[in-house]
């Protein structure tokens, strides 16, 4: 398995364009224009928790020692949120019970997407945990709504599916990562009183101290 070329699926330089994508789609039709407002207050939830999870980390040092805990996992929360919904979208021509196995191809792309972070060691298995319990709420939340209210999704022709999926593909196959982490460590440095970020060397440091001082001889 090629853990790097799987998380490359939970990026920021994929997931943008595909929410972009999303939006577009759900504007297509009058009908789900309202459905497009709903998706981008949730997405946009997403992202501000992720955010300020991360922020509150990297300016002030809040984070949990105990849980290994320094903010939600983006990739992880990004890709529980988009993909289950994008495949739903995109899947509108399918039949129901094809539609609802394609919709569960995309809760477990996202959970390999989780995995592969914890293998790569780029999060902990709590900002993984995290970051998925999150994106799944925001995309079966979003999921569930559609359903009550019976939305209808416009069905896309093979040439339109192959036009939206385009420019995903152009980008997996680039393969280059956004520089999230480094813009969020210059906005860090920039609000917080402080002259370095805080690092997870730093939280485990911390931990580390503790624990060493319950053992040592008073």
């Amino acid at each position: 398995m090629n853990w790097h070329w799987l998380t490359f699926f939970g990026d920021t330089m994929l997931l943008l364009p595909c929410t972009v994508i999303i939006v577009a789609l759900l504007l297509w039709k009058a009908e789900t224009r309202r459905t497009s407002l709903q998706w981008l207050l949730l997405i946009g939830s997403a992202g501000a928790v992720v955010i300020v999870s991360k922020l509150a980390f990297l300016g002030w040092g809040i984070g949990s020692r105990a849980y290994d805990f320094t903010g939600f996992s983006g990739h992880s929360a990004l890709s529980a949120s988009i993909w289950p919904v994008l495949i739903w979208i995109l899947a509108s021509r399918a039949s129901r019970r094809l539609r609802q196995a394609a919709v569960a191809c995309g809760y477990l792309l996202a959970l390999a997407i989780g995995v592969s972070r914890v293998i790569l060691h780029a999060h902990s298995v709590s900002e993984v945990i995290a970051g998925l319990a999150l994106g799944f709420t925001i995309s079966t939340s979003f999921l569930l709504m559609q359903y009550s209210r019976g939305t209808r999704i416009r069905h896309l022709s093979a040439g339109q599916l192959s036009a939206v999926l385009l420019l995903p593909l152009l980008l997996v196959m680039q393969g280059k990562k956004a520089p999230t982490q480094d813009l969020l460590e210059r906005i860090a440095l920039t609000i917080a009183p402080i002259q370095h970020v805080y690092t997870r060397a730093d939280l485990l440091k911390g931990r580390l101290d503790a624990d060493t001082s319950l053992i040592t001889p008073q």
